[in-house]
């Protein structure tokens, strides 16, 4: 196994440890279906938590909180992204999603639910006070209308739209709604040590891009089974993505560019950063 690949797989089980922990002395339905939205994730974003911050001289220990976070902020959007009232969609990472397994009232307050305690736990990361609040500050911003909430605003907004979106619109629509939170994630170790955030910030801003055109990607030439969830709704919607407009090969033409100027802004920290390279590469290679 690769290092990063046992980094992935450590910062998965480290957030959903957190989440389950954090969790104790409360049971019901709620429950159950938070433990559910947080558990079989890739861990992307709790990873590059653990590693921005490991970059910086902070261990694991101290950064476990905030990369519980992160997953469970992420979790709670994907449940209320699946919901009827979003996109619909009755399969995530393989299993049922959280209101076809239990009902709508549960997902929405079990996202609900997930939302305050990614705030609970990023509130208990050991960093000085400021640090601190600037990591509650910027997550609010990252999660809310000016980040993910405003993007996914914009994405139900094209569903009805006359004019199908351009590749700058597209662009700046996932910036928000994907972007935002791998964003924050990759800067969480330099903010935990009031550091210079810009590296990572524009590794994580290409990032993010590159992952949402390997979602199109897979979205055309993924299957069901693999991927974890359905394919081919875009093309049956008309959706404008950045296959429809930079073509399959285009598309891949671009993710990889993205990949390989993300990993070049990391050259400040030397080998140091080779795992968050594998990261890189690792987003356009995945098959879910």
């Amino acid at each position: 196994m690769s290092r990063f690949a046992q980094a992935l797989r450590e910062a998965g089980a480290l957030a959903t440890t957190q989440i389950a922990g954090s969790l104790e002395g409360t049971d019901g339905p709620i429950r159950d279906a938070m433990i559910y939205a947080t558990t079989g994730g890739k861990g992307l974003r709790a990873f590059l938590v653990l590693e921005s911050a490991r970059l910086h001289g902070i261990g694991a220990a101290q950064t476990a909180p905030a990369a519980a976070a992160i997953e469970a902020l992420h979790a709670y959007s994907l449940v209320h992204d699946d919901l009827p009232c979003m996109d619909d969609d009755d399969l995530r990472r393989g299993q049922p999603t959280v209101h076809c397994k239990w009902d709508e009232a549960t997902a929405v307050l079990a996202g609900d639910a997930l939302q305050t305690l990614a705030f609970e736990l990023v509130s208990r990361t050991e960093c000085p006070d400021a640090a601190r609040l600037e990591l509650v500050q910027t997550l609010a911003r990252a999660s809310g209308v000016a980040g993910m909430v405003g993007g996914q605003a914009l994405d139900i907004a094209a569903e009805t739209s006359d004019a199908p979106l351009t590749l700058e619109q597209i662009t700046t629509l996932q910036a928000g709604k994907t972007g935002a939170l791998i964003e924050w994630a990759a800067t969480a170790g330099p903010r935990m040590a009031q550091a210079d955030t810009d590296a990572l910030g524009q590794y994580a801003r290409k990032l993010g891009l590159a992952f949402q055109i390997a979602d199109d990607i897979l979205d055309v030439e993924g299957d069901e089974a693999t991927v974890g969830k359905a394919v081919g709704k875009d093309a049956v919607a008309g959706k404008a993505t950045f296959v429809s407009l930079l073509g399959l090969d285009g598309a891949k033409a671009e993710a990889q560019t993205l990949v390989e100027a993300a990993c070049d802004v990391l050259s400040g920290y030397g080998q140091d950063a080779d795992t968050l390279r594998a990261a890189a590469r690792f987003v356009i290679a995945r098959k879910n």
